[in-house]
């Protein structure tokens, strides 16, 4: 039984929403970001790049995060931003010139995810969990939902529909060509319903923003203690969430680039590789992975079909069956020596949403020296694997949709 309730927004006001939200930062490049703060007074950058007020970048710690929150308040004290006075739902869809999104923004519950009804898929990192969750503490807000999904819903479906048959809070174009529309769900008795639906739920799953998500319970769980009549429905105990059913999510393959071959000559990796796979010379001919445990490679200018040898290799469990842990098991740990398949100076990742030149550009730039392709993960393998308790390799899957920041913020 899912706990999903609805808030009151912190939003921009609906003739500055196109100027305020933003992608999430990581994505700009630096010479982005400073287009956009040197041109747009209300870009969210403002917010989170509090330092470019007093022509300083390098403010770093809890000096930023205190920054961050005094910027936030400007922007509420000018109206840019403002709190919606009732709680409500938000219906927010975006839709890219090849997929169309349709979720509801709500509060979910830090209890959910200490019962294991939110679960998750990765492992985090605990130095990046310690610094969101002061980033959170400093600040008093969190500006970019957690992606979740739950089984499609007919009646979760349905509320959706009817709010799209409406005009929308807001409606208005980016510039990556992107159209995004919210609706607000103030109707006392949809938000029932909704409410309702959402008990039904068994499970929510984290598909994208598990540093969010565990930072928020890691908070929630430190305030709690300081708060001597905690209760357990304070604001804290919830944190912002965008609810995406399964059907809609894309699902993209990370494609892995490895800067050596570990002292092994191309010709001595191939032979490596034999034990493990059935391996076809494709030359110039671009190869992209059709079927489970197929694999791409590109090696000394020629790409490789690999087809793992299924009557060695030993399927354990399901996530031994996962195409991204047999690539770590039989070639990236034992072959080239990469353990730490976090460890950036051996391997990059990058999302594969192209035609996989990628694979060639990479390496035949000289910065790589083979890479490796596969079949996206789809969502069925995520959930089995995540329900039997496991987790995935880390960079498994890049799912869409990717969320704007401050197109509603929550405070707590």
């Amino acid at each position: 039984m899912a706990i999903v309730k609805p808030f009151k927004a912190v939003r921009a006001t609906r003739d500055k929403v196109a100027l305020v939200s933003s992608k999430s930062y990581e994505i700009y490049t630096p010479a982005e970001i400073g287009a956009k703060l040197d041109f747009n007074p209300y870009t969210f950058l403002h917010v989170i790049n509090p330092g470019y007020k007093y022509h300083k970048q390098d403010v770093t710690g809890e000096q930023r995060f205190k920054l961050v929150h005094n910027r936030y308040l400007e922007f509420k004290e000018n109206e840019v931003f403002k709190q919606d006075k009732a709680p409500a739902y938000y219906i927010y869809q975006k839709r890219t010139p090849t997929d169309n999104f349709c979720g509801i923004i709500a509060a979910t519950s830090v209890e959910d995810y200490h019962n294991n009804v939110i679960k998750k898929h990765e492992d985090t990192l605990r130095e990046r969990e310690l610094l969101f969750e002061n980033y959170l503490k400093n600040t008093g807000f969190n500006a970019e939902p957690v992606l979740l999904t739950y089984p499609d819903n007919e009646v979760i479906n349905s509320i959706i529909k009817k709010y799209q048959n409406q005009r929308a809070e807001y409606e208005f174009s980016t510039s990556d060509k992107d159209l995004h529309f919210l609706w607000v769900v103030s109707d006392n008795n949809d938000i029932e319903i909704i409410s309702n639906a959402f008990e039904q739920v068994n499970t929510l799953y984290i598909a994208d923003g598990h540093h969010r998500s565990t930072s928020s319970c890691l908070l929630a769980q430190n305030l709690a203690k300081n708060n001597p009549t905690h209760t357990g429905t304070e604001d804290y105990n919830f944190f912002m969430s965008y609810l995406l059913s399964e059907s809609q999510l894309k699902i993209y393959e990370f494609n892995r680039f490895i800067r050596d071959l570990n002292g092994l000559t191309p010709e001595e990796l191939l032979i490596e590789l034999d034990a493990h796979f059935r391996i076809e010379n494709r030359g110039q001919e671009l190869y992209k992975p059709k079927e489970k445990h197929h694999f791409s490679m590109y090696l000394n200018g020629e790409f490789y079909a690999l087809y793992l040898r299924k009557s060695i290799y030993n399927f354990t469990d399901c996530l031994s069956e996962l195409d991204a842990y047999i690539l770590y098991t039989t070639v990236l740990q034992p072959i080239l020596g990469i353990d730490d398949i976090r460890n950036a100076s051996k391997i990059v990742y990058s999302q594969n949403k192209s035609d996989g030149l990628e694979l060639k550009t990479k390496v035949d730039s000289g910065e790589f020296k083979v890479s490796f392709g596969m079949l996206p993960t789809n969502i069925s393998e995520l959930k089995t694997i995540v329900d039997a308790g496991l987790m995935m390799p880390p960079k498994t899957t890049y799912i869409e949709p990717k969320l704007r920041s401050a197109l509603t913020i929550y405070e707590f």
